[in-house]
């Protein structure tokens, strides 16, 4: 199974991801690969998979994503290969992906892969305030490029199963950790 976290950047996608992670004993991350410079805190290979530019447009060439799109000036993509490895292992896949790559995914891997998705709601103003206070500090012009991008994610919402406001970490780890389990025996009944 794949879940993908959606929502626009300072939701909370990557925390949420990490805690489901910590506290469920089948479940892995799958990161992107992205063209982005590598951040404060980041880890090769765990929050992203990095790669230069030129790269990135090497790997598009040689077909190596299932979806890739820019995002704030930058590619971020979903790796054929990697996703299909780590779906063989039979481990519950979370990955944190735009909207763009969500319909995508979903397109592409609905008869093959059972794929849920949530989406993480955040009031603009909260966005802003969580934009402005990351630890990797966005410049100004960055939050608002973020900013920006609010209204577009929001008016996505309707390819989502579940749309969740993420305004309580542990509320809304709880809830999707009860989505993953739902919708493991939804899986198991129709086998």
């Amino acid at each position: 199974m794949l879940v993908i976290l959606s929502g626009v950047a300072g939701a909370g996608k990557d925390t949420i991801k990490k805690e489901l992670i910590k506290r469920m004993e089948n479940v892995e991350s799958l990161p992107s690969f992205t063209s982005r410079p590598i951040r404060e805190g980041d880890i090769e290979g765990q929050t992203y998979n990095f790669v230069s530019k030129e790269e990135f447009e090497k790997m598009i060439e040689n077909q190596e994503f299932y979806e890739y799109d820019i995002h704030h000036n930058q590619y971020y993509g979903t790796s054929r290969k990697l996703l299909n490895e780590k779906m063989k292992s039979g481990k519950i896949i979370v990955k944190d992906i735009d909207v763009n790559g969500t319909e995508h995914l979903k397109e592409l891997l609905k008869e093959d892969t059972r794929v849920v998705t949530v989406f993480l709601r955040v009031p603009k103003e909260e966005l802003k305030r969580r934009l402005e206070e990351r630890v990797d500090k966005p410049s100004p012009a960055e939050v608002i490029l973020r900013l920006n991008r609010f209204d577009y994610e929001e008016s996505r919402i309707n390819l989502y199963d579940y749309v969740l406001k993420n305004d309580d970490l542990e509320k809304t780890v709880q809830i999707i950790e009860a989505i993953i389990e739902n919708e493991q025996k939804m899986e198991t009944k129709k086998r």
